[in-house]
């Protein structure tokens, strides 16, 4: 069968339609913060082989290897033996999965008894057990962050709604109204997916939609192949280093990359990486893939190229076992995001030799993750939030200002939100902060800070971040941007917090979280005097950094 041209539009359309839908659908559903608000979370539409097809515009992180994440599945349990009600479960970074907090689930869809796909989903829970409520970062084995669940097989009717898996996962945690309710809404975004798949076949016949998911691969390789071969051949190298190991005593760590262009394909090696530590930012494999495919795509294609499991036929990538890109079990991982943007900086420095007009300097580039937690009469109230900070300047346009990063693109939590879900701390300012940019032709994105103030004794908070001292660096001339910084003001005391650490709090404290700004590019001496202008009106650069920076622009206009 080979479908017309006006009908493939039709269905890829409508399957694309149906995982933003899917998308959509996990969002508004979700009780926790983090899912609803900071919309940490994923969902696409998979083949009958695992293959993703289509996906909403959420975490490219989370969706750069669901499809890989759904194999060690279908290894235990075959499609052909799969039936209605039945799902898929995995969160275990040693089998395919990333870190504990992210769980994947795969609901089979089914059309006239026969498997068509799946409907996929992911969401970052708020907690699911481990040494400490949310975040643990003292974590020294896997183990001790949080409930494991290794490649499974349910049933809807049998193991959820009351029955055995949803009691054994509410027993372990802290918070199950949110983390279940979270649950579900997994659940209600992949029915919603395969919903959609079955009106598409009844509309346009099961074969159709079988060949239009596979031409929707093919383009998408046909893309990315041809993106590939505008580079010159060569062998390019990049290397970036996580700030420290906190506890573990290795300061820095060093990631490196090669990455080798030869006609239409890449391959990525992170051979002279650092091995991994003894604490939790090891990065799984899984995740170190998603690095490679999502750095990649963004340097040499366009948004309008699908981001599909089309991607991975020209892209090859490896990381020495054992390493932090590819850690030994049971290393943890909590914060596996810390060497996945190191990683992802050192291939877009390594691109940049290839393909400077491509790439972007080096942003603030780490999801800062802070938590704030607190025992009630009640049970444990858990907050966690995303940060992002400033995004590297680029050949042709400024940084974005105060904004998630690239690899996990979650949305900003209104204060709103926090005011109503909780009442033993609120947010006292938050706001971009001037000069915190590298300077270049086009500037960084400017960083931001975010304070909270604790209102009741008993809290605690824990973080992972990184640029604490090492700043995100300019690219072609341009400056760095600036570095990061914790700490809590308890009356005329300052205490500095480490990039990765848990302390105690007590109430008054004053929790000051500031994420940095993304390096500039380019020789700031080339800069327009009209953007530097617009900083200083917005308030984003004053005078005396605009004249340090700038004296040759004002010069020469």
């Amino acid at each position: 069968m080979k479908i017309s041209a006006l009908d493939y539009a039709v269905i890829s359309q409508g399957i694309h339609a149906a995982a933003r839908e899917m998308g959509v659908k996990l969002i508004r559903s979700a009780y926790s913060t983090i899912l609803r608000e900071a919309r940490d979370g994923s969902a696409a539409l998979l083949d009958a082989q695992g293959r993703t097809i289509a996906q909403a515009e959420l975490i490219p992180m989370q969706l750069g290897t669901i499809d890989a994440i759904v194999q060690p599945c279908l290894e235990l349990y075959p499609p052909e033996t799969l039936v209605e009600g039945d799902f898929l479960i995995n969160n275990h970074p040693y089998h395919g999965g990333q870190h504990l907090q992210d769980v994947f689930i795969f609901n089979p869809v089914f059309f006239e008894g026969e498997l068509i796909g799946f409907g996929a989903s992911v969401a970052h829970h708020l907690d699911l057990g481990g040494g400490s409520a949310g975040l643990n970062p003292n974590a020294s084995d896997v183990y001790q962050e949080g409930l494991l669940i290794p490649p499974s097989k349910y049933n809807m009717e049998r193991d959820w709604n009351g029955g055995n898996l949803e009691r054994l996962i509410a027993a372990n945690i802290r918070v199950p109204t949110q983390t279940i309710g979270d649950f579900n809404a997994q659940f209600a975004a992949n029915f919603m997916g395969g919903g959609r798949l079955k009106e598409l076949c009844t509309k346009h016949g099961v074969d159709a939609v079988r060949e239009a998911m596979e031409e929707m691969l093919n383009y998408t390789e046909r893309r990315v192949r041809a993106a590939i071969e505008e580079l010159p051949d060569g062998v390019y190298t990049g290397e970036d280093c996580i700030d420290d190991a906190a506890f573990a005593g290795q300061d820095p760590v060093w990631i490196r990359a090669k990455v080798t262009v030869k006609g239409d394909t890449i391959d990525v090696d992170f051979e002279g990486t650092d091995p991994q530590v003894a604490c939790n930012i090891n990065c799984p494999f899984a995740s170190t893939q998603s690095v490679a495919l999502s750095a990649v795509k963004v340097a040499l294609t366009g948004s309008d190229v699908p981001f599909n499991s089309g991607l991975r036929r020209p892209i090859t990538f490896r990381a020495p076992y054992g390493s932090i890109l590819n850690p030994k079990p049971p290393a943890p991982v909590r914060a596996r995001m810390i060497p996945a943007y190191r990683a992802y900086d050192a291939i877009m420095k390594a691109l940049s030799k290839a393909a400077p007009e491509k790439v972007t300097a080096m942003g603030f580039d780490c999801t800062t993750i802070a938590c704030l937690s607190h025992q009630e009469d009640t049970g444990f109230a858990v907050h966690i939030e995303p940060y992002g900070g400033g995004f590297g300047g680029g050949f042709d346009r400024d940084g974005c200002d105060a904004i998630d990063n690239q690899l996990s693109n979650c949305a900003n939590t209104p204060v709103e939100a926090l005011d109503a879900g909780y009442d033993f701390f609120r947010i006292k300012s938050y706001a971009m902060v001037a000069d915190s940019f590298g300077h270049g032709r086009h500037r960084g994105g400017a960083g931001f800070l975010r304070s909270y103030e604790i209102l009741k004794d008993g809290a605690t908070f824990a973080i992972y971040s990184d640029h604490h001292k090492f700043a995100a660096s300019g690219l072609f001339g341009g400056s760095d941007g600036s570095l990061g910084y914790c700490r809590i003001l308890r009356g005329k005391e300052i205490i500095t917090v480490g990039s990765k650490n848990l302390v105690n709090l007590k109430k008054g404290d004053i929790v000051e979280v500031f994420c940095g700004g993304g390096g500039g590019y380019g020789d700031p001496k080339e800069r327009a005097r009209s953007d530097i202008d617009h900083d200083i009106a917005e308030g984003l650069l004053t005078a005396a950094e605009a004249d340090r920076f700038y004296q040759s622009a004002q010069a020469a206009e």
